[in-house]
């Protein structure tokens, strides 16, 4: 499976949410969709990330955007890491990592010499049609939300 493509619609796909729902992609056609992937649960990182794209909620809002957290974590995890830290919108849970590899977010990353497979940090932006208009990998958490809350105002 390749990963999506710019300015394609990217293929559906459903998966655990937090709130015991199921997220189809189809199903939010009509929004923009924000697809972030992160690496562990609370961890520093992580949770900074998720704060900030929460504290921008409303601003996405406005914008007419979905935002979706993504990471291997267990939904029992993501619910308590949801509700520990507030987050306004919902995470997905992707243990098989189906979402992972349809993203090409699983890669070969190095931590203190050893060497492991593992979620490089990665956000997709989609427009209202299901069409991805921007990506950024390796991401930076420091002014990252407020980068993809710009381009999301941009479409």
């Amino acid at each position: 499976m390749s990963a999506p493509r710019m300015n394609r619609v990217v293929s559906d796909f459903a998966a655990d949410a937090t709130g015991d729902k199921t997220i189809r992609l189809k199903d939010l056609r009509g929004q923009n969709v924000v697809i972030y992937f992160y690496p562990k649960d609370s961890t520093p990182g992580c949770t900074t990330e998720g704060r900030d794209f929460s504290a921008l909620q409303a601003g996405f809002k406005r914008a007419n955007t979905v935002i979706l957290g993504v990471s291997r974590d267990s939904m029992a995890s993501h619910e308590k890491f949801k509700a520990k830290q507030g987050f306004k919108f919902d995470l997905l849970s992707d243990p098989d990592e189906a979402l992972c590899r349809k993203f090409d977010v699983i890669h070969e990353k190095t931590l203190y010499g050893r060497k492991f497979m593992g979620v490089v940090r990665s956000t997709f932006l989609l427009d209202a049609d299901g069409k991805l208009r921007r990506e950024w990998r390796n991401v930076k958490v420091k002014g990252h939300a407020e980068e993809v809350l710009e381009a999301a105002k941009s479409l």
